[in-house]
């Protein structure tokens, strides 16, 4: 097996394009092992050259929502009344940190991204 780092964009395009050809490769066999040392290779790579930011907390509440086909009213054990989850959703008002670990613990959403709000200031009127 005949793996080298990847260091270049074109060292990166040359290693996915490997990772594509072997995608029907059986674990445990030498081109299943190829293909798990490359996917590992280009993961690192991709990490250090295309990070990828967190979602805020409205956004992974949203997504986790459609995901797992949850409504408002699934969500108010752990936020509070209805008005209280259309305030968090529209970021009118943060997440506590009780929120945040209900709907870590309940939903499974990452409490990195529930710790990562965004509220919005209240527009002030023009006098």
């Amino acid at each position: 097996m005949n793996i080298k780092p990847i260091k270049t964009r074109k060292d990166y395009r040359a290693a996915l394009k490997e990772v594509e050809s072997l995608m029907s490769a059986i674990p445990g066999t030498d081109e299943g092992d190829r293909l798990d040392v490359l996917v590992t290779l280009v993961e690192a790579y991709e990490r250090i050259h295309f990070p990828m930011d967190l979602p805020d907390a409205v956004d992974a509440i949203e997504f986790r929502m459609e995901q797992q086909g949850l409504s408002v009213k699934d969500l108010e054990p752990v936020i509070g009344r209805r008005n209280r989850v259309y305030e968090i959703l529209s970021r009118k008002r943060p997440l506590t940190l009780r929120m945040i670990k209900g709907l870590h613990t309940k939903f499974g959403i990452p409490a990195e991204s529930l710790l990562k709000q965004s509220v919005r200031k209240p527009r002030r009127e023009a006098a």
